[in-house]
C-alpha cells in the first residue's frame, strides 16, 4: 500500500464490509494481501491467514481449559439446582371491592332583572340576592356583573307551514338581531323543519351569517319539528364554555317530531343554556282570527304553540316576545342582547349533596340588607314593582358505583 492512499475504516452495520471512500468494498480472507518488506510489493499470503487461524483455536481451548479448572462439573450442577428450587415470587392480588365516583356540583345561575318598564337595574350587590332550592336558602359563593361576549345559536323555523309567512318573519328579524352583535361575540346558524341543519357554525363574523339567511329561499317540507331541533341544539352546545344561549324564532307548532313535550321538557331542565323565544305567527294568528277562518281547533293548536314557547324560555331564564307587528322588532332584538350583556353571574354549592339525578326547583329573590324585600323607587321616590329572570331549576349530578 503506498503511504499517500488511507483507509477509512467506517464500519456503519456488522456485515463485512468497510465503506473506503464512499464505496463499499468486500473483504474475503483469501483476498488478504500483505506487503513485502524487500520488493515493496503486494503479496498474497495464505500462510497468514492460516496462522491467524490457528491462533484463534488455541485461544479458545485455553479459555475453556480455565473456565473448566476454575468451576468443577459438581459445583456447576449445584449451583443449576439452587436456581431450579428457588420459590416463585407471589404476585400480589388486588382485593376485590367498589370505586365510588361522587361529583359535588356547583351551580351558576344567571340573573336579569327589570323593571315593568323594561329598564335594567344596575349596581344590585351580592347581598342583594336570595337563592333557594327547594325552599332551602343557599350560600352564594361567586359573584359579578358581565358584560362577557354572547355565545348564541339562531334556531329558525325553515318550513312551508303559514303559507311560508313563519319563514319570511323567521329569516327577517333575525338578520335584524345580527346588528346588534359585537366583533368578539360568537353567532350560530341552525334551521328546522321535518330535519336541523346547521347553516353556519359559530363565527364572528356577520356577513357569513347573513349569505346562509339569503340561502333559505325555498322549504322542503312542510313540517315542524321544533322539540327534536331544540333537543339537537342544546346537545350541540352542552360542552360551550361560558355564557351561552339559543334565539328560537319559529311558530312553536311540534308537528312531526320524534319527542314528545314531556321529553323536551325534561332535556330543556338539563341545559343550562337561555332561550328566548320570538313567535313568527301572531300576525297570521290575528289575521284568521279577525275574517273568522282560524276555527275553534286552529286557534287552540296556536294557543298551545304559544304556551309551549313560553315555557321554554321561562325555564331557562329566558323571554318571550309575541309581536304583532314589524315595528316591534328591532326593540326585541335589542332586548335579547340586552339581557345577556345585563345579566349577573352567580354560583353556589348546594346544600343537598345527594347525587340522585332529581330535578331541584330554584327560585332567586331580591331582598334588603336585613333579609325583608327589597324596595326599588324611581327618580321620583315612587315604587317600583321589577321581574326576575333566571332559570326555575337543574337536574342534579347522578353518583356512578363500579364494581371491579
Amino acid at each position: 500500500m503506498k503511504n499517500d492512499e488511507k483507509l477509512d475504516l467506517n464500519i456503519p452495520r456488522l456485515r463485512g464490509s468497510i465503506e473506503q471512500a464512499g464505496k463499499s468494498v468486500s473483504v474475503r480472507p483469501r483476498d488478504l494481501e500483505i506487503e513485502s518488506p524487500s520488493t515493496g510489493k503486494r503479496e498474497r499470503s495464505r500462510e497468514v491467514y492460516q496462522g491467524m487461524r490457528t491462533n484463534l483455536f488455541r485461544r479458545s481451548v485455553l479459555g475453556v481449559l480455565i473456565f473448566t479448572l476454575l468451576f468443577p462439573a459438581g459445583e456447576l450442577a449445584v449451583l443449576a439446582q439452587t436456581k431450579d428450587k428457588q420459590p416463585p415470587q407471589p404476585q400480589p392480588q388486588q382485593a376485590p371491592g367498589f370505586s365510588i365516583s361522587i361529583t359535588v356540583p356547583v351551580v351558576n345561575v344567571d340573573v336579569v332583572v327589570t323593571d315593568n318598564n323594561g329598564n335594567y337595574l344596575t349596581g344590585l350587590k351580592k347581598e342583594n340576592f336570595r337563592i333557594t332550592e327547594d325552599n332551602t336558602t343557599q350560600v352564594i359563593t361567586n359573584f359579578a356583573a358581565t358584560d362577557a361576549p354572547i355565545t348564541i345559536v339562531l334556531l329558525l323555523e325553515f318550513s312551508k307551514l303559514g303559507y311560508q309567512i313563519f319563514t319570511y318573519n323567521a329569516k327577517n328579524w333575525s338578520a335584524v338581531f345580527l346588528n346588534n352583535l359585537k366583533p368578539s361575540d360568537w353567532v350560530a346558524l341552525e334551521t328546522f323543519n321535518m330535519r336541523t341543519s346547521v347553516e353556519v357554525d359559530f363565527t364572528h363574523n356577520r356577513d357569513q351569517i347573513m349569505q346562509g339567511l339569503y340561502q333559505l329561499v325555498f322549504p322542503p317540507f312542510s313540517e315542524s319539528n321544533i322539540f327534536d331541533a331544540l333537543a339537537d341544539v342544546l346537545d350541540r352546545i352542552k360542552d360551550v364554555k361560558g355564557k351561552k344561549a339559543v334565539l328560537v324564532l319559529a311558530s312553536g307548532r311540534d308537528t312531526f317530531s320524534k319527542m314528545n313535550l314531556d321529553q323536551i321538557v325534561k332535556r330543556i331542565r338539563e341545559t343550562d343554556a337561555t332561550i328566548f323565544t320570538v313567535g313568527v305567527g301572531q300576525q297570521l294568528f290575528l289575521r284568521a282570527d279577525a275574517t273568522g277562518s282560524l276555527g275553534s281547533i286552529r286557534e287552540l293548536d296556536f294557543l298551545q304553540a304559544e304556551n309551549q314557547m313560553r315555557t321554554f324560555a321561562a325555564m331557562t331564564g329566558g323571554r318571550s316576545w309575541f309581536p304583532r307587528f314589524d315595528g316591534e322588532i328591532p326593540s326585541i332584538m335589542q332586548d335579547v342582547a340586552s339581557s345577556l350583556r345585563n345579566q349577573y353571574s352567580m354560583a353556589y354549592s348546594p346544600s343537598n349533596t345527594a347525587t340522585d339525578g332529581k330535578y331541584r326547583k330554584m327560585k332567586v329573590e331580591l331582598v334588603a340588607p336585613d333579609g325583608g324585600p327589597l324596595t326599588v323607587t324611581d327618580q321620583k321616590g315612587k315604587k317600583v314593582k321589577f321581574q326576575v329572570y333566571a332559570r326555575q331549576g337543574y337536574t342534579a349530578p347522578k353518583s356512578h358505583v363500579d364494581s371491579n
